[in-house]
């Protein structure tokens, strides 16, 4: 209301005040970052044959989504209890059908984690150098100063199939100096492998934040950076970092989202719920 009595009494200015409302209305329907991180996480999958994606979270869940449309051989549930065809839009679903293909309870879902036939991409709230993360406690286990979620099915699905990680706020919260103060996954820590794993067995396959992406260099298994995105310095990356990262020389930027990508998402999420899942920078 403040705005149209601005406009009815300031007529002369209303070339001025348009341009600001349509500088607004792009700032507010659309967030380059989240564009970008659905894309950069998207790209886990693209090697994948007939697994199971499992995006946890509304960015990762876009990402397994995208993934999908560009890699028919993936599989997806519409988060209840069934296989689809194709991804089900997030948010309400304003008539669209989920095109069903059969059922897939717990059962199947284990009988996918346990074969090994599964791609996870999480987002721990600790993560240390050896890709053990953390979504327990914080603090001291006993008596932490945070309660979260519980270990949940990290364990298992650390020791069963690939997974990786999101991390929406790049720091030395998450990415921790020394080791993470529950280890519900397991990462690439002689000291912490079940008896009969090597470090082989672990799949760690990408870390992505709001900052860069990541994996483990095959050799020594630390954390390499593969990435930085737009305006980021890999010196930025390591001061967030309270670890030592590999820093090869000449790191690419990250990907922009091609057009036909950003069409992709825009149907995937019809509701814009993701222009408020990470803060742009």
């Amino acid at each position: 209301m403040v705005l149209i009595l601005y406009v009815h009494y300031h007529c002369q200015s209303i070339n001025v005040i348009w341009l600001n409302l349509i500088v607004m209305r792009e700032k507010i329907i659309h967030n380059p970052l989240a564009d970008l991180l659905i894309c950069a996480c998207s790209n886990i999958w693209e090697d994948d044959s007939e697994v199971l994606a499992s995006g946890f979270g509304l960015i990762q869940r876009l990402a397994a989504s995208l993934a999908m449309m560009k890699n028919p051989n993936l599989m997806m549930t519409d988060s209840e209890a069934y296989i689809v065809s194709e991804p089900v839009p997030v948010g309400r679903r304003n008539g669209y059908e989920p095109r069903r293909e059969t059922w897939m309870g717990f059962s199947r879902i284990f009988d996918n984690v346990w074969s090994g036939n599964r791609h996870a991409l999480v987002s721990p709230s600790q993560i240390d150098r050896f890709g053990q993360a953390n979504i327990s406690a914080i603090g001291d286990y006993e008596q932490p100063k945070v309660q979260m979620l519980g270990m949940r099915g990290f364990p298992g699905n650390s020791i069963s199939h690939a997974n990786s990680f999101f991390v929406p706020v790049h720091s030395r919260r998450v990415f921790v100096e020394s080791e993470v103060d529950t280890v519900c996954s397991i990462g690439y820590n002689p000291a912490r492998l079940p008896k009969g794993y090597w470090l082989d067995d672990i799949d760690i396959r990408r870390i992505i934040t709001n900052l860069c992406v990541m994996d483990f260099e095959p050799n020594h298994k630390k954390m390499r950076i593969l990435s930085l995105h737009p305006g980021v310095s890999a010196d930025e990356v390591q001061d967030n970092t309270g670890f030592d990262l590999i820093r090869p020389d000449g790191l690419d930027q990250t990907a922009e989202p091609t057009p036909q990508e950003l069409a992709t998402i825009s149907a995937l999420d019809p509701n814009n719920l993701r222009i408020n899942a990470v803060k742009t920078r």
